[in-house]
């Protein structure tokens, strides 16, 4: 028979639960007033709970711990949200290609001829696989780029 005058061992989950509704709205209120930010708030008081039940270490004070741990939360994003001030992304630029006397060129040709003129010297393919991509013979793309390369010469020289 079991002796109810006998000492049993605490349960844990009960401690943690007690724990958890005393300091929950406490620590709540706090990084809320450190974050301004009710989301952000909940997340670092439910990480400290978290970290609270990591069985490296014991904890003797856990309200002490639990404090300590949501105080640094919210002194991490101010540091982060100060680098993020202090180092601003650069401006994309707008990659727009610069008119000249060859994109006016270029431009002048048939849709073919700029195709297979982009096709070959910007990203470099073969005769084959631009013959495969305009619908084409490989001797047909040789002519189109010979004839384009022509009209190019003929146009910028005048």
């Amino acid at each position: 028979m079991t002796d109810p005058d006998r000492d049993q061992a605490p349960d844990p989950g009960a401690a943690l639960a007690a724990l958890y509704e005393a300091e929950w709205p406490k620590l709540l209120r706090v990084a809320y007033v450190l974050t301004d930010s009710l989301p952000t708030a909940e997340e670092f008081v439910q990480d400290a709970f978290v970290k609270l039940q990591s069985p490296r270490t014991p904890v003797t004070n856990p309200g002490g711990y639990l404090r300590t741990t949501v105080v640094n939360a919210c002194r991490d994003l101010h540091r982060h949200r100060a680098v993020v001030r202090r180092t601003p992304l650069p401006v994309a630029q707008p990659a727009i290609a610069e008119h000249d006397e060859l994109f006016d060129a270029l431009a002048a040709l048939p849709w073919r001829q700029q195709a297979a003129l982009v096709l070959r010297f910007h990203v470099d393919l073969s005769d084959a696989d631009i013959a495969t991509a305009l619908g084409c013979r490989q001797s047909t793309v040789r002519s189109i780029i010979r004839r384009a390369l022509a009209s190019l010469r003929k146009e910028l020289e005048s």
